[in-house]
């Protein structure tokens, strides 16, 4: 059937207009002007409200095969669709067998089978010793790999030094993937931590855990990343980028220079100052830490700037009793000891449009920004521009319906993932998705879960999508 919707406020390429997107099956036929309906297409009209495509989110922790009890594609998928996601990237690790290899893929991509309400695909990953694993993977069509340059706190995910990248870049060079890295090293974090000397009492407060993971951890990496990215000429995406000192000057002269590196940070760090976070409130935890109130405006100045490309969640969630909140645990509190990872997927748009309107910036920067830097920034950091990230003829008929006059307040009720612990609990946000389609179908719609496990994995060897395999 021949579809219409039309707002004053549609997020198209380009910006933010008046338009009528006309769509049919799965696919968007037309972006056309706001009175210009084709004959016998089903209109409905949206008013005021934003037409946004489907957001892309290229790193989120699914956690399944083999740690479903801390995630899974059911509900993680669920989640991303209730906050206006159709396209989720799995990171390689926290799922048992980790992503090294493309028997481990083949075991997720069973796991996945009639469970996700949202499309999905898989970074690959690079660890000590794998790479001559990452041809199999290359063709088995993943969209890149994703590596740790300081310990994962995964035993099998092993992290890499400058020798084993000199091992795996060549692979990805021909292949014209990107090496995704957590960026931050070892050396800079021991050396703060040896000097904390703190008690168990002591790593109750926050201030101690930012104090163990110095802006220098992440500079240094980004220094070596940098070198690499020149010498290899690869694509070189850092992860949550937290740092707005030292690091965000090596990225720019590194863009200056035209090197092929891409940035992120996540919504946490653009909501959350660490003055504000209590005593024990692990919740809060997450590597590299959420950083000072200056810090926090110095990112996004770097986003206003161009210099951050995208925005993610890094959703990682794990059982609550892996934060140490019960006071009768012996480690209550301890933010040495709390799993790090914070769960957050289905609220970083309005989270993020929370921020813009605290900052006065809808004048300059409209809610087509977003579209940007949640939607078409990710699509083309994973190969899947054409397809996701945009209104446009041709792409999937991926889009969200949004409010951005709600408010609301972050409710328990609200959360779709697995387990409802989440430092966005009790936040005042502005602007809430009423509806989420996938391919031409709803997925979320008045509050709840629509439709069925429609889901399919993207595979950035073909550019299409195809129904995850057994």
């Amino acid at each position: 059937m021949l579809q219409a919707l039309r707002s004053r406020r549609v997020c198209a390429p380009g910006g933010l207009r008046a338009a009528t997107l006309v769509f049919e099956g799965e696919r968007i036929l037309d972006l056309r002007a706001w009175d210009d309906t084709p004959p016998g297409a089903a209109l409905r009209d949206l008013g005021d409200l934003v037409l946004l495509p489907g957001l892309v989110d290229t790193h989120v922790h699914i956690n399944e095969p083999g740690r479903t009890a801390w995630e899974g594609f059911e509900t993680a998928t669920q989640a991303a669709a209730s906050g206006g996601v159709t396209t989720l990237v799995d990171m390689p690790l926290n799922c048992v067998p980790e992503t090294i290899n493309a028997e481990a893929l083949e075991t997720k991509r069973a796991a996945a089978r009639d469970k996700t309400w949202v499309d999905w695909a898989a970074w690959g990953g690079v660890v000590k010793g794998n790479a001559d694993s990452l041809p199999g993977l290359i063709a088995a069509g993943v969209p890149g790999f994703k590596c740790f340059l300081i310990d994962s706190g995964v035993p099998g995910f092993a992290w890499v030094d400058e020798n084993d990248l000199r091992l795996a870049l060549p692979h990805l060079r021909g292949a014209g993937l990107p090496l995704l890295a957590h960026a931050e090293v070892a050396g800079p974090i021991e050396a703060e931590t040896k000097h904390l000397q703190t008690s168990a009492r002591g790593w109750r407060r926050y201030s101690a855990y930012l104090a163990s993971r110095p802006h220098l951890a992440e500079s240094d990496a980004i220094a070596l990343l940098v070198k690499l990215a020149e010498e290899f000429r690869t694509p070189v995406h850092i992860v949550h980028l937290s740092s707005a000192g030292a690091a965000l000057t090596l990225l720019e002269l590194a863009r200056a220079r035209g090197l092929p590196i891409t940035v992120e940070t996540c919504a946490h760090y653009l909501f959350f100052a660490a003055e504000e976070i209590p005593d024990g409130a692990t919740e809060f935890k997450c590597a590299p830490p959420i950083r000072d109130a200056n810090n926090r405006e110095a990112l996004w100045r770097a986003l206003e700037s161009g210099l951050i490309d995208m925005i993610t969640t890094d959703h990682s969630p794990c059982p609550p009793a892996m934060k140490h909140k019960d006071p009768s645990d012996p480690e209550f509190g301890r933010f040495d000891k709390a799993w790090g990872g914070i769960a957050s997927l289905g609220l970083a748009l309005p989270v993020v449009w929370t921020g813009i309107h605290q900052r006065g910036l809808t004048a300059d920067f409209d809610i087509g920004r977003i579209a940007e830097w949640m939607a078409a920034a990710p699509a083309r950091l994973a190969g899947f521009s054409g397809r996701k990230g945009a209104l446009a003829a041709g792409a999937d008929a991926d889009f969200a319906v949004f409010d951005p006059d709600a408010e609301w307040t972050v409710a328990s009720a609200d959360l779709r993932f697995r387990h409802k612990l989440s430092p966005y609990l009790g936040a005042h946000l502005r602007g809430r998705v009423l509806e989420t389609w996938l391919r031409g179908k709803p997925a979320f719609v008045d509050g709840g879960i629509a439709g069925c496990a429609r889901g399919r994995e993207l595979l950035r060897s073909t550019g299409n999508l195809e129904p995850a395999r057994a």
